[in-house]
């Protein structure tokens, strides 16, 4: 059975290989445009700085140079049921150096389209056993992130040599390019 985290609450991730599922629905707003949402992870060192440009997984750069992360593709319309997009992890694989993965989730040209997370619903993100799909834990956001045009949905991270997932649920309006300067 999966458990169900509230905003802050860190539980130990004990499988060495999951998939990161991380989802959404559009209000039946309209901007004008369609929204595409973008998943990113951020694989940070020590300093809390990913350790190299490689090392920022998302739409554009599929794999870590490790290949301990894996984004499977960018869903455009985020149309369907159940996870929109979803990220690979295998911690046997991860650089030594890692420390933490953080995991956000982007509205591609939200100024231009005048478009913001308070016109989405149902976000959610899960981590799932890989080979038996059985969901291990999810976090749900629930907050009315009605400006906010990039949310940082949760993070995985290394302490006492345990890995931990930790929902974060965190958002802001400067879209992608200011969590690229926070960990970059």
């Amino acid at each position: 059975m999966a458990i169900n985290l509230e905003k802050g609450q860190r539980v130990a991730v004990e499988l060495p290989k999951f998939t990161i599922g991380l989802g959404w629905d559009v209000n039946n707003t309209s901007t004008g445009y369609d929204f595409d949402l973008d998943a990113s992870a951020f694989i940070n060192g020590e300093n809390g700085k990913i350790l190299a440009d490689e090392y920022f997984v998302f739409y554009n750069n599929l794999q870590s140079p490790d290949e301990s992360v894996v984004h499977t593709g960018d869903n455009l319309t985020g149309e369907g049921e159940g996870d929109d997009e979803s990220i690979m992890v295998d911690l046997s694989k991860i650089d030594p150096r890692v420390k933490e993965i953080v995991f956000v989730v982007t509205i591609h040209k939200a100024d231009e389209r005048r478009q913001n997370f308070g016109q989405v619903r149902n976000a959610f993100i899960r981590i799932y056993d890989s080979t038996t799909g059985a969901e291990i834990l999810r976090y749900d956001l629930d907050e009315d992130f009605s400006i906010e045009t990039a949310v940082e949905f949760g993070r995985i991270y290394k302490r006492n040599g345990q890995w931990k997932f930790e929902a974060i649920g965190t958002g802001q309006k400067a879209g992608l390019a200011e969590y690229l300067k926070k960990y970059n």
